[in-house]
C-alpha cells in the first residue's frame, strides 16, 4: 500500500525540481525526503525518479503517479469537508493568506462577520505574496487565500488548487500632480475615492503609459506579480520602464509619486484613503483580478466556504461590478 505522505512528498518533487527545495518547504531534512522517496520507490516496484546534476526529473511512472496522488490528496480533502460538516459547529484555527491592500480593505469585515457567526472559529491571517500561495496551501501552512493576477500576468493553473473569482479593480497610472506635458489627462483633477472607478479608461492605454517612456518608475519589487504587471504592459506600449524605486506598499509608492520621484501603476484598492493633490490618476483598461484559492476538494468544508461567504459580503460596491470577470 502506497504511503499518502510519501506521495506528497512525490507531489512536491514534481513541483518545486529539487530536494532541497521540498525538504525547505516541508520543514524536513534533505536526506529525510530522499530517504522517504526511496521507500515509495520500493513501495511501488520500479523507479519513480532520475537524478540530471543537482536537480531531480520524474520518470513516466512518477509523473503518472503524481497524477494519481493528486486524486488521492483531493478526495482526502472532501474527506475532511465531510467530517467537519458532521461534526457540527465551526471550531479550531483557520489559516488564511492575504495581500496588503485585501488585508487593509476587506478583509477586517469578513472577519467581523465571521466572528458574529462563528465564535469558536480562529481566523488567522498572514500576510503573503500570491506568488507563494501555491506552495503555502499544499504543504498545509494556508487552508485559504486570497491570489490576484493582472491583464499582463495571467495567472497559471496551479495543479491541486481551486480557485474561485472575488472581485476586479481598476488600475490606475499615478503621477505628480501636472504630469507630463501633453500626458493624457494632465490638467484634469485627481479624482476623489468616492469617484473611483466612475471615471472612464483613458482611451488609449498605450499612449497614456508611453508618455512617461523617459520618465523615472517606481515599481514593485523584483519576483512579485505587481513588479511584472508594470513591465509587461510598458513594453506592451514599446518601451522598458526605467526603474528608480522598487517599493511594494502602495502608500509608499504614492507618497513617491508625490514627492515627484517617478509614476507608477497602482490598484484601485491601492489609491484607496483621503485624496491627495500632488497626484494625479488616469484610470487604464487593464485590470487586477482577485480570487479565493484552496486546495482542491476542500471548497466545501465548513470553514473555507464561511469565510468565502463572508469575503464576498464584505466586497465593497464599487468592486462587486467586476466579480463575474474576476
Amino acid at each position: 500500500m502506497l504511503d499518502v505522505r510519501r506521495l506528497r512528498l512525490l507531489r512536491e518533487l514534481a513541483r518545486r525540481g529539487t530536494i532541497a527545495a521540498v525538504a525547505e518547504a516541508l520543514s524536513f531534512s534533505p536526506s529525510a525526503v530522499s530517504q522517504q522517496l526511496g521507500v515509495l520507490e520500493r513501495e511501488a516496484g520500479l523507479p519513480l525518479l532520475e537524478r540530471t546534476g543537482r536537480r531531480v526529473r520524474l520518470t513516466p511512472a512518477g509523473q503518472n503517479l503524481v497524477r494519481h496522488a493528486e486524486a488521492v490528496l483531493e478526495r482526502l480533502e472532501q474527506a475532511d469537508a465531510d467530517l467537519a460538516e458532521a461534526r457540527g459547529g465551526l471550531a479550531g484555527a483557520l489559516r488564511i493568506g492575504a495581500f496588503p491592500t485585501a488585508t487593509r480593505a476587506i478583509v477586517p469585515a469578513a472577519l467581523v462577520a465571521l466572528a458574529r457567526r462563528h465564535p469558536a472559529l480562529e481566523p488567522m491571517v498572514c500576510e503573503t505574496d500570491p506568488a507563494a500561495v501555491a506552495h503555502a496551501l499544499r504543504a498545509g501552512d494556508l487552508d485559504v487565500a486570497l491570489v490576484h493576477s493582472y491583464d499582463f500576468v495571467p495567472a497559471e493553473r496551479e495543479p491541486g488548487l481551486t480557485t474561485e473569482p472575488l472581485y476586479g479593480e481598476a488600475m490606475y497610472l499615478a503621477e505628480p500632480a501636472g504630469g507630463t506635458p501633453g500626458a493624457p489627462g494632465a490638467d484634469a483633477d485627481r479624482p476623489s475615492v468616492g469617484d473611483l472607478p466612475q471615471p472612464p479608461p483613458a482611451p488609449d492605454q498605450d499612449a497614456a503609459l508611453r508618455a512617461h517612456a523617459r520618465s523615472p518608475w517606481i515599481t514593485a519589487t523584483p519576483g512579485t506579480l505587481c513588479h511584472a504587471m508594470t513591465t509587461r504592459a510598458c513594453q506592451a506600449a514599446g518601451f522598458t520602464p526605467r526603474v528608480r524605486h522598487q517599493v511594494d506598499e502602495f502608500a509608499t509608492v504614492l507618497a513617491l509619486v508625490a514627492a515627484g520621484q517617478g509614476v507608477a501603476v497602482v490598484p484601485q484598492l491601492g489609491v484607496a484613503g483621503p485624496a491627495d493633490p500632488a497626484v494625479h490618476l488616469t484610470r487604464l483598461v487593464m485590470q487586477r483580478r482577485t480570487r479565493l484559492a484552496f486546495r482542491s476538494g476542500a471548497g466545501t468544508h465548513p470553514a473555507v466556504a464561511a469565510f468565502g461567504a463572508a469575503l464576498r459580503a464584505a466586497v465593497p460596491p464599487d468592486l462587486a461590478g467586476s466579480r463575474a470577470e474576476a
